[in-house]
């Protein structure tokens, strides 16, 4: 599998990055994880903007998924070619609705439709592809999903956006390769069921027994450095920020 960071940036974009979004490569099939705020433009440096086969979303915060509605123009007001056949998009429940609302002037109800296959994800393993995809809601205010996606014998996994539960070190147990969120600093800020800070990334990372952690959903108020030393604190194994356009083989 070759993951390429699209965007990385927490709550809003930085001067260096996107929105989260991450672009899952394996077999010639392309899946996009989250399409947040600046996603659509940064995607266009690693990927044609048809040449997407699916999209997967954790959740449907604006920063996770809001530059679908960018891409419903992309693929309906398609000026060679005509219109897109519809392509899988995977969300939590009501993912047509709300994207259809934030776009707001859509030519008539269900138009996304004819462009997205909007398919409502539930805890579960689902196939996208060449990928065996696992789901698992996480602890955040609204409905939102981590993965774990595996392929050829390795793994990874992603929290998606989080606070401190079960269920994302039960996703992590021995994965490969763990893009974990670490939107908070310890000691500054403490919201329980809400975002991880350094710190406890690298102790999902411990507990989980994963090979590799690469921190990422920073906001551009949370210094990096910060972050990455409380992990290293806790965590022996490697560690990294992430930065967009990074790609890694897993």
């Amino acid at each position: 599998m070759k993951l390429t960071v699209v965007g990385c940036s927490g709550s809003f974009p930085s001067t260096e990055s996107a929105c989260s979004s991450y672009l899952l490569e394996a077999d010639g099939f392309r899946l996009l994880l989250d399409m947040g705020n600046g996603a659509l433009g940064e995607l266009q440096r690693h990927c044609g903007l048809y040449d997407l086969d699916a999209v997967l979303l954790s959740h449907l915060h604006a920063d996770h998924c809001i530059d679908l509605c960018g891409y419903f123009v992309v693929r309906y007001y398609r000026p060679d070619g005509g219109r897109c056949e519809p392509m899988p998009v995977y969300g939590p429940a009501g993912t047509e609705a709300r994207l259809s609302s934030a776009h707001a002037d859509l030519p008539y109800d269900g138009a996304m439709s004819e462009v997205f296959d909007f398919r409502t994800l539930t805890p579960g393993t689902l196939t996208i592809g060449p990928f065996t995809v696992r789901t698992e809601r996480v602890s955040h205010p609204v409905t939102a999903f981590g993965f774990r996606i595996e392929h050829g014998g390795s793994s990874l996994t992603y929290s998606g956006d989080t606070g401190t539960c079960d269920a994302l070190d039960r996703l992590a147990r021995g994965t490969d390769f763990f893009l974990c969120e670490a939107s908070f600093t310890q000691g500054k800020e403490d919201i329980p069921d809400l975002h991880l800070n350094g710190r406890e990334a690298g102790e999902h990372a411990r507990r989980a027994g994963v090979g590799r952690l690469v921190l990422t959903h920073i906001p551009p108020w949370t210094d990096p450095d910060i972050s990455l030393r409380d992990a290293q604190k806790v965590y022996d194994g490697p560690v990294e920020v992430a930065k967009a356009g990074a790609t890694y083989e897993i």
